[in-house]
């Protein structure tokens, strides 16, 4: 059976059928009967391409669920057996089908055949998939149209796009089925900071000479509370690393469950062979401007790389003088002036408690499994303490040097001797050989194409050092070595290659957003604590970031499989954090 594109409304008014609308439209043309038994029909005409000639089908709908495809000239029923669905023809253009009989069809008046609801090629399925293909093609280039506008409005900022373009195609997923989000334009939104404060920092050295360095305070997003991020100070600190990192912020605060907006600030200051004194004047001189943009009801920050107690406290002293107030300004103060017990440990635990969330899953736990941690810093040290606490074995930490290897594992006391050197003698990795020379040091080597602190065989890894330490090099030979569990303690640490090779893989793999939200999270509870002027025993701060860490894992899994991609964390948290985020934007009007 084969007939012309634009000839075949005339066959079906010939049949009794009315046609309303222009067969070219993009969305189809209705299709009623003169009878009152065929309902209206308002999908996208189903074109079949086989082989070289061509038959256009026009369904119909009957009562109880059937469908009905008139053929001209055609008295016997039958039915579709390809499933390919090309683009709409234009008129007068030509295709063709494959028909063959049917196992089952109920009979129907003239030259049409009906299917009942279990037929594979029923209305809806059809309709739904053809529906589901245009749009996967137009969200493909909404994703697309977003990345090249940011990448255009900020140039030569790669981490920003790449953190940029995840969340964009996993969330592309929920604004396919909520247009409103799109013409409401919350991803455009969200991906332009709020706010963006950049000033100079004046200080002087311990040998009199004035050095100047470049503050910053990125506030990206305070729908849902106010904003609240890290500073980082260190060298490679720059406009793009810290939107990336208070555009991820934004995510994952929305997982955590508690008020608070996105934001990240810092200074490519290093503090790094610095004295205490000098540390003081330039933290000082740093607050003597951010201050005028922070407060514990506007922008909450935190400590980040290059930031910990020693400098949080050079920042509150000097804010508490210029405000002439004592609030909950910054998050991780000293125990004795407002701090929150847990809160130093709460990144590292936090990331631990995810792992064991998602080995459970399995019917695992971390119990007995080699583990590969790097970093040794604050967030890789607590997270070898709790490995430790659930009978894991650590085997590695790193710095920005080398990373050293302990076949042994890294046990109780060699994790406090790690401690010692980077948070009191703020010595190099490398002098832990010299208490236990049965590790091995590895320096690391910029130009090679992959890190051998990923090549050894284990079960887990926990990157908890800085952003794209993990490459595709990388992740391929953490697979070959066994590892089947990564869980992301640091931000974005795996490139784009490293993150498509582990979903692949098939392998647990959990994003930072929200494996390393423990931190945030306690901060919030910091926070809550100073508003209430109360202070949580260790117990209950720790108990409540456990059920905070066991509540993200179950919003990823949730909204992973409600969105087509169950046991995908990436878009689960991705979704789960925007849709909160989404909300809270549309709500509160454009603004």
């Amino acid at each position: 059976p084969v007939f012309h594109y634009e000839e075949g409304f005339g066959l079906l008014r010939k049949m009794g059928l009315k046609q309303r609308g222009y067969p070219n439209r993009g969305r189809s043309s209705a299709l009623l009967a003169q009878s009152g038994d065929v309902g209206r029909l308002d999908s996208p005409k189903l074109h079949f391409h086989v082989s070289q000639r061509i038959c256009m089908l026009f369904p119909v709908p009957l009562p109880h669920g059937h469908m009905a495809f008139p053929f001209p000239g055609n008295k016997n029923p039958t039915r579709v057996s390809d499933s390919t669905l090309p683009q709409r023809p234009a008129p007068g253009m030509w295709l063709s089908t494959e028909i063959e009989a049917p196992s089952r069809l109920a009979s129907r008046e003239g030259s049409m055949m009906s299917m009942g609801q279990g037929n594979r090629y029923a209305h809806t399925a059809l309709s739904r998939r053809r529906r589901h293909q245009r749009g996967r093609v137009n969200m493909q280039d909404y994703a697309a149209e977003i990345v090249e506008l940011v990448k255009a409005k900020n140039p030569a900022e790669p981490e920003f796009h790449q953190a940029v373009t995840e969340v964009v195609e996993s969330t592309a997923l929920v604004i396919e089925r909520h247009p409103e989000y799109r013409q409401a334009k919350i991803m455009e939104r969200m991906v332009e900071p709020e706010r963006v404060i950049m000033f100079r920092v004046p200080w002087v050295d311990d040998q009199g000479e004035i050095q100047v360095n470049r503050g910053y305070r990125i506030q990206m997003n305070s729908a849902i509370g106010p904003y609240k991020g890290g500073l980082r100070f260190h060298s490679s600190v720059n406009l793009g690393i810290l939107k990336f990192l208070a555009f991820e912020q934004v995510f994952k605060n929305a997982l955590t469950t508690l008020p608070m907006g996105g934001g990240k600030g810092g200074s490519d200051f290093d503090p790094k062979g610095k004295s205490d004194n000098e540390v003081m004047r330039f933290c000082q001189s740093f607050m003597c401007e951010l201050y005028r943009h922070i407060g514990p009801d506007t922008d909450v920050p935190a400590g980040d790389i290059g930031v910990g107690g020693r400098e949080i406290g050079y920042l509150f002293g000097m804010y508490r003088r210029l405000r002439n107030e004592f609030s909950g300004v910054l998050t991780g103060k000293g125990l004795n002036w407002g701090g929150s017990l847990v809160r130093p440990e709460a990144t590292g635990y936090g990331c631990i408690y995810f792992a064991s969330e998602m080995l459970s899953t399995r019917g695992e736990t971390i119990e007995g499994k080699t583990c590969l941690v790097s970093g040794s810093g604050n967030v890789a040290q607590y997270a070898i303490e709790k490995i430790l606490d659930l009978g894991g074995k650590p085997v590695s930490a790193s710095d920005s040097n080398g990373f050293i290897y302990d076949e042994d594992g890294i046990d109780t006391a060699k994790l406090h001797y790690l401690m010692e050197l980077k948070n009191e003698r703020r010595a190099r990795i490398n002098e832990y050989l010299e208490k236990y020379p049965s590790a091995v040091y590895t320096p690391f080597d910029p130009m090679a194409a992959s890190s051998p602190q990923w090549d050894i065989k284990a079960d887990c890894a926990f990157p908890c050092a800085t952003q794209n330490e993990i490459n595709g090099s990388d992740a391929k030979n953490l697979l070959k070595n066994g590892v089947y569990v990564v869980t992301e303690g640091a931000n974005m640490p795996s490139t784009v290659g490293a993150v498509n090779t582990f979903l692949d893989s098939g392998i647990l793999y959990a994003p930072g957003k929200a494996a390393n939200a423990g931190g945030v999270a306690t901060s919030g509870l910091e926070m809550s604590q100073n508003s209430m002027r109360i202070s949580w025993p260790r117990e209950e701060v720790d108990a409540r970031l456990h059920h905070i860490m066991k509540s993200i894992h179950e919003a990823c899994i949730y909204a992973s499989s409600a969105y087509g991609t169950p046991g995908n964390y990436v878009n689960g948290a991705n979704i789960a954090g925007f849709i909160k985020v989404a909300n809270a934007m549309m709500d509160q009007g454009l603004v």
